[in-house]
């Protein structure tokens, strides 16, 4: 599993391991976790940010109510095994 540096503003380093990825009406989504053993983990979906001529993509957490549960089905199609709540 691929692990990845979130780096919020201001804040401390979070370590989280990605379980899948797609792209949505050009913008790239990738649902993590927090933990390497997926059942204990937290699950979060992630928003591309930065174009793609930038070094280091950038990712923000989807906040926007509609536009997370049209993303969550989406990863949940995608894993049979999981439910996003």
């Amino acid at each position: 599993m691929e692990k990845i540096t979130f780096m919020p503003e201001g804040g401390e380093a979070v370590e989280f391991y990605v379980l899948e990825q797609t792209v949505i009406g050009g913008v790239n989504y990738i649902l993590v976790t927090d933990a390497e053993d997926d059942e204990d983990g937290e699950a979060y979906i992630l928003k591309a940010g930065s174009g793609a001529q930038d070094e280091e993509q950038v990712y923000c957490m989807v906040e926007d109510d509609n536009e997370l549960a049209a993303v969550s089905g989406v990863f949940e199609s995608m894993l049979d095994d999981i439910d996003l709540v």
